[in-house]
């Protein structure tokens, strides 16, 4: 993986847990964002409120908790498909959660609190791939937080 592509899945990666700790008040223990080719999967660990935790134990609780958060993600994934398109320079052409093949069930939330939100994107477009200046800038703005002043070093710090 080269250093533009590790960049942004960190950037996208922090923004998730942002937008998720905003969704539901419960911060993902960890998070991680993996873009190959037209197609960004991010996974969260640890992503489910202690009574939510609690229900998943059985399966009509997991089966509440997965539709909830299916509606969740239909109604809240503007936001992060927005911020996907700044930081890679593509849109996002579909999103959705992971399938379950044993049920054929659309969800995202496993019982062990774990959760997978797929996103297909447009065509990789030559100035992505060239890593022009403008996406890279892009990469490093995670909406939330000001840029940082002239002391950036070159190290990035991960959790």
């Amino acid at each position: 993986m080269d250093q533009a592509t590790s960049t942004m899945t960190q950037t996208i990666a922090l923004i998730a847990k942002t937008l998720q700790q905003n969704r539901t008040g419960v911060a993902p223990t960890s998070v991680s964002a993996v873009l190959n080719e037209n197609t960004l999967v991010v996974t969260m660990e640890g992503a489910l409120t202690p009574a939510e935790q609690a229900l998943v134990r059985t399966t009509q609780g997991l089966a509440q908790v997965q539709e909830f958060h299916r509606q969740l993600f239909a109604s809240s994934s503007d936001p992060m498909q927005q911020k996907i398109k700044t930081i890679t320079g593509r849109d996002v052409r579909e999103a959705t959660a992971a399938l379950d093949a044993g049920t054929g069930m659309i969800t995202h939330t496993f019982r062990s609190g774990a959760m997978v939100h797929v996103y297909l994107l447009t065509p990789e477009i030559e100035a992505c791939k060239s890593g022009d200046r403008a996406s890279m800038e892009r990469a490093g703005d995670d909406g939330f937080h000001p840029p940082a002043q002239d002391d950036r070093s070159d190290s990035a710090e991960t959790d």
